[in-house]
Parts: structure tokens; C-alpha cells; sequence
């Protein structure tokens, strides 16, 4: 199978048998589609952009379609009107912020925490590189960034407050939350000792496609992998409730490639829904451009797994002019 021995690259991506693999032209356009919630999809289309459609690459693979079909909107959690006067009456050592979402829903409120609370604020700890830009574009100070974008790796990495070094008093995190999110964070916490007070300020909920986008994502009978008369080929998850959404959607379509952004989404593919090994690709640490890295080598494996088939089974022009 030309999708298996997936091999993590340092930069985040992923390579095929220890190598990188070179394509020469796609004989179809090959169609990706992009699941996070409407309008959050930039910034990987950009760098796909860059990568499969003519940013200058040797190997650049120019026929592809990258198509928004979201598969999660977000809504107000139960939490969420708790989460301004927790802040401004509570004194916490840290504020877990998980991604850009959470980040936005922590803004809502930590202005007028600012402005109302004479304590300090509590130092933020952002997992990922996203979710720290988007808390710092919001004018949140990040105090700590864990090596990994992953809630186990800040778990293990997240160090006590310095101010609580006696360990009479637990060290105290506010953690407003997705309420899908695993308990990962709050529960590896609470045992090395911190004391975690978990907020469910946001839901996650599947978004509802048009007959259109659904009739869009089913692969055609022709191919395993969809089509250019319809059907997506790679389908790019950032999460665990994007998934969701996809197979909701599409009558739990696993033909399609997963391209996930990271280990956790990667995880949920495999031991959720039985997706196939060969058809699950994730760099080892998440972020967008090993992301993009691993849509890349997706849409590289179908094309040469359709050479190595046009090969074996030529068509009958081709066979002739062999045999001539």
C-alpha cells in the first residue's frame, strides 16, 4: 500500500519509506476539502495554496481543488456567563487556553476583568502556536507555551507557581473549555496537585450542510477516492467533533484520505471510527504548515497510486502503442 510506513518528519510532516516521494502531474484534479467552522479555514488554504498549486516547489502538483466544507460551527456553552465574574472575583495561578476558539470566547471577558479586578490576573498558558497568536492579537499576554500543542504535553510540562514552592497551597488553574473537550487536561492536573476549576464556556456542534455540499462529498462509484465529477479525495480534520460532523454528513464516508492537524484528531479517526491505518496521515506535532505537510503527501499518494494502476492496467491506445 503506498499510503503505509508513515514516517514523522522534524518538520512536521511526513514522508513515505524515508524518502520523499516526486509526482509528476495529476491525470485528474484532485479534490480537498476543508472542515473547520466557516471562515477558519485561511490559513491552510493559503499554505496548500502555496504548496500544491504553483508556489514554486519542483514537485508542485497544480491540478487540485481545495474547497471550504465545514463541519462544526460553535455555540455558547452552559459555563460561559460564569466565566467574566470567575475572573474577576477568583485569584487563579494560570488560565489554560486550548485553541483559538477558546482564546476568542477568553477575550469576551478579560478586559473587564482588567478593569474591574485590583489582583493580578492570572498568567495564561496557550497550547499551540495558533492559540497563542490569536490570545496575543486579542491583547492576551502568554506566559507559557508547552513544547508539544497537545493538553497532555501541558500537563506534563505546565510547572507550579513559584509563589506556591511550600506546597501547602495547590497551585490554581482556570480552564474555560470546549464542552466536548476530553477531560485530559483538568484530570492529569488535578494529579500533580493543582487545583482545576473547569468552565464550559463554548460548544462544538456539527454544522448542516445543503443537499448541494452533501451530494459534493460523496465519492463517485467509479473511484474509491472521489472524483472530478464529484467527491473529495483528502479531507482535512482539525478535531475530533470535525470528524464527527464529516461522517454525519456524508453517510459515514471513510473512503476519503484524513489528513489530520495533529495526534489527537489522527487518534479519533482510528480508534473511534475504524478508519483504515493507510488512510489516517498527522505530523508529529501539530500546527499548519505540518498540516499542509501531510494534505501534500495525501494528494501525492493517490496520484501515484493512479500511475501504478495506469501502469498495471493500461488503456487500450496505451497497449497498442507498446505493443507497436
Amino acid at each position: 500500500d503506498v499510503v503505509s510506513k508513515q514516517q514523522h518528519r522534524p518538520d512536521g510532516g511526513v514522508k513515505r519509506n524515508g524518502r520523499k516521494t516526486s509526482i509528476e502531474s495529476a491525470s485528474r484534479p484532485i479534490c480537498i476539502a476543508l472542515t473547520r467552522e466557516e471562515g477558519k479555514n485561511g490559513k491552510l488554504e493559503k499554505e496548500l495554496v502555496q504548496r500544491l498549486q504553483g508556489g514554486g516547489a519542483d514537485d508542485a502538483v497544480t491540478s487540485t481543488i481545495i474547497k471550504e466544507l465545514p463541519c462544526i460551527a460553535h455555540a455558547d456553552g452552559e459555563d460561559l456567563d460564569k466565566l467574566r465574574p470567575t475572573l474577576e472575583s477568583t485569584s487563579f495561578d494560570y488560565v489554560a487556553v486550548t485553541s483559538p476558539e477558546a482564546a476568542r470566547v477568553l477575550a469576551t471577558a478579560w478586559s473587564s476583568a482588567v478593569a474591574a479586578s485590583s489582583k493580578q490576573l492570572p498568567q495564561v498558558a496557550a497550547v499551540g502556536k495558533a492559540t497563542q497568536a490569536t490570545l496575543e492579537s486579542l491583547g492576551i499576554p502568554v506566559g507559557f507555551v508547552p513544547s508539544k500543542a497537545t493538553a497532555k504535553t501541558l500537563v506534563a510540562e505546565l510547572p507550579p507557581s513559584k509563589s506556591k514552592d511550600d506546597s501547602t497551597t495547590a497551585t490554581s488553574l482556570l480552564y474555560p473549555a470546549s464542552a466536548k473537550a476530553a477531560t485530559t487536561l483538568q484530570d492529569g492536573l488535578e494529579e500533580r496537585g493543582f487545583k482545576v476549576t473547569r468552565l464550559n464556556t463554548y460548544d462544538t456542534v456539527m454544522a448542516t450542510w445543503t443537499t448541494e455540499e452533501k451530494e459534493f462529498a460523496t465519492p463517485s462509484s467509479s473511484s474509491t477516492s472521489g472524483s472530478d465529477s464529484g467527491g473529495v479525495d483528502v479531507v482535512c480534520f482539525g478535531s475530533p467533533s470535525a470528524i464527527d460532523g464529516w461522517l454525519a454528513n456524508t453517510g459515514q464516508n471513510k473512503q476519503v484520505l484524513a489528513a489530520c492537524i495533529g495526534e489527537t484528531s489522527a487518534t479519533a479517526c482510528r480508534e473511534k471510527h475504524g478508519w483504515e491505518e493507510s488512510r489516517i496521515f498527522y505530523p508529529e506535532k501539530p500546527g499548519i504548515a505540518g498540516w499542509a505537510s501531510c494534505v501534500e503527501d495525501a494528494v501525492k499518494s493517490i496520484i501515484k497510486a493512479e500511475q501504478e494502476e495506469e501502469r498495471h492496467h493500461p488503456t487500450v491506445g496505451e497497449a497498442a502503442a507498446v505493443n507497436e
